[in-house]
């Protein structure tokens, strides 16, 4: 197992009945402990073995389906498993920033693929709501898929479960510039694929999406959320113009709504304008409040409910002619004797629907309004206010994405809002006026490539979209706090990127160790010396393995001294990245442990290029002694390089 590309790491001491796991193989490995008759002698898994469990359990299996099916299913199904071929880095010089110190928001820098396969480790089941707007792949959107990880056809065809004619079919379309439906379906599962392992349980995902993709799109979510777990689809009618230049104007754009599950997760009520409550009014003073005017007859019922009754005030009623009585007669009174019934002047009776009594909100319906959410014009305009006109074309807008996060966030519970396509990014400016508005403390996390901007933004001084997302946060910050003195909300943001992996080949005198298996009786661990990193390289190694072990980005790290040796704890990790570790480290290690009752580590993880293998194995047998003194099952050591 290699974590990434170019580091191996071995298990020193490993914990008893501990099977460490690689993200191919997790799947299998739940399916033989829970159903070790579903596999034949030789490994292989029994479907129809499987079947005949649930079948005895009442649990329908259905041997015929539907699904989709494209040229580069099986490669997209393999890159969601592969590990990153990068490493993270934080922005030390902008996070250290007052305003972001202790900021819960983050701005990714990286392609949004390699970035989701760290943020799985650390965020799973953790997302409420995820908002993405990807490529439409319109043919003039610049969507283009090319695929710069190399393999090889005999390679594909051992890792992606395909034959060699179909991996040589991929390779051919995925090492070209391709706006293929395949292409993009291609581009888009292993995404959303990441995306749905990161939502919680009662968590949902909305996806802009137009005329190009949707259908595609709406048979790919069905496969990847379930489509016992489709919410809807809404319709927003992002244009309030019809374009006289064509045959056919398209208005509107979809948003398909995905939760991760269904019988969980329920949209939020939408708050009652002022347009729903207008008709609601105290036309005779009644003490319960405003109310409006409600019939008490109906268009379906029998003529044997028809009846007439006489109310002690000497006005008669029975229904029109065609109509029915909505209610009773006996409830009919009731109703007359609580005061809830109105008599107008014409003679006519009617039931008086109290607003204190009416839902407290209104169901959110499919079709969008711009009026309600805004349009494209609108959206524009917004992003122009801020960084100046022409900067970037068709942003959504704020009032749109302040909708969603109305329909599936709260103010009080903390939600983590993830958008991985960020563009211009307004889901983080949505989310930052979102909470200035009902005190909320929403946070987000956005991701975004730097892709190369147009002309008239690199003229402006954003040479890629990721600048144009970091200073439309900015900018957007700037305006809410100036409009609002007196709010005090988390306006900062972290920044990481993803960089490419240090080459050690390039590096003089450096020897790269062997990605092999490494068994705990053998006498010789990898030819080790002192990896010649810079500080700010180890401390991206030390971000890297953090968030792979779990961390969140935003978490501190704790420095531990180890007699002048400076460690890094986070998350039950403790991290021995820097050379010079020497027995006298080894015993202050120990003595902290039995000295510090705050202090438990699960796990040593040390980069195994700076510690000799004598070291190591010293740490190692040590670590082991004081675990087997305390009984400290699950405390380990790590070698990685």
């Amino acid at each position: 197992m290699r974590l990434p590309p170019k580091f191996c790491f071995h298990q020193i001491t490993q914990p008893e009945n501990q099977e460490f796991l690689t993200n191919k193989n997790e799947r299998l490995a739940l399916l033989k402990q829970h159903f070790p008759n579903c596999f034949d002698k030789h490994g292989a898994f029994l479907p129809e073995k499987m079947a005949e469990i649930l079948q005895s359990d009442g649990i329908k299996a259905q041997k015929e389906s539907y699904s989709l099916n494209w040229l580069g299913k099986s490669y997209a199904k393999m890159l969601k498993d592969t590990l990153p071929e990068t490493l993270l880095a934080e922005n030390i010089e902008h996070n250290q920033k007052p305003e972001n110190a202790n900021s819960e928001n983050l701005l990714i820098q990286g392609d949004n693929l390699e970035v989701l396969k760290y943020l799985k480790h650390a965020y799973k089941n953790q997302i409420k709501m995820i908002y993405i707007d990807p490529p439409y792949n319109t043919g003039s959107d610049g969507f283009v898929y090319q695929d710069d990880r190399k393999f090889t056809p005999e390679q594909l065809v051992e890792l992606g479960c395909m034959d060699l004619e179909e991996a040589q079919r991929v390779l051919e379309f995925t090492s070209k510039k391709s706006n293929s439906h395949s292409a993009w379906l291609t581009f888009m599962y292993p995404r959303l694929y990441i995306a749905r392992e990161l939502l919680r349980d009662d968590g949902v995902i909305f996806i802009s999406i137009d005329d190009n993709e949707q259908a595609q799109l709406k048979l790919l979510c069905d496969e990847v959320f379930g489509e016992e777990n489709f919410v809807g689809s809404f319709i927003w009618n992002n244009k309030y113009t019809v374009s006289n230049d064509t045959d056919i104007s398209y208005q509107h754009e979809y948003i398909l709504c995905y939760s991760k599950s269904r019988t969980i997760f329920s949209l939020n009520l939408l708050e009652r304008t002022e347009k729903q409550n207008k008709d609601y009014k105290n036309r005779d003073n009644d003490p319960k409040g405003a109310w409006k005017a409600t019939p008490i007859h109906a268009r379906s019922g029998t003529e044997n409910g028809i009846y007439t009754i006489e109310f002690s005030n000497g006005i008669t009623w029975t229904a029109p002619t065609g109509r029915y009585p909505r209610y009773s007669k006996a409830r009919l009174q009731e109703l007359y004797e609580e005061g809830a019934l109105y008599f107008n002047k014409n003679g006519g009776v009617d039931k008086k629907t109290y607003l204190s009594e009416v839902r407290n909100g209104v169901t959110c319906g499919t079709l969008w309004g711009y009026e309600e959410v805004g349009h494209s014009h609108g959206n524009n305009e917004e992003v122009a206010d801020l960084l100046g006109k022409g900067i970037f074309n068709d942003p959504k807008g704020i009032t749109l994405l302040k909708r969603i996060l109305q329909l599936a966030t709260s103010s009080t519970d903390n939600h983590l809002i993830l958008d991985f396509f960020s563009g211009s990014g307004t889901t983080a400016h949505s989310v930052m006026d979102m909470n200035k508005d009902d005190k909320g403390n929403r946070r987000f996390i956005c991701i975004q490539i730097p892709e190369k901007s147009k002309a008239e933004a690199i003229k402006a001084g954003y040479p890629t979209i990721f600048d144009i997302t970091k200073a439309r946060i900015e900018k957007a910050t700037a305006k809410i706090q100036a409009e609002n003195p007196n709010y005090s909300g988390d306006f900062g943001f972290k920044i990481f990127q993803t960089e490419p992996n240090f080459s050690f080949a390039e590096i003089d005198g450096f020897q790269t160790a062997l990605d092999t298996d490494f068994n705990p009786t053998q006498t010789e661990l990898p030819n080790t010396q002192n990896a010649m990193l810079s500080d700010e390289q180890l401390h991206t190694l030390l971000t890297t393995w953090r968030v792979y072990d779990g961390s969140r980005l935003t978490e501190n790290v704790q420095t531990i001294d180890l007699a002048g040796y400076t460690a890094y704890y986070c998350r039950q990790h403790l991290y021995l990245l820097e050379s010079g570790f020497g027995s006298d480290n080894v015993k202050a290690l120990i003595e902290r442990l039995d000295n510090e009752p705050k202090f438990i580590p699960e796990r040593v993880v040390l980069f195994g290029e700076n510690m000799e293998s004598a070291m190591q194995k010293e740490l190692a047998q040590a670590v082991k002694t004081y675990a087997n003194k305390k009984g400290l099952n699950n405390l380990s050591v790590l070698a990685r390089y």
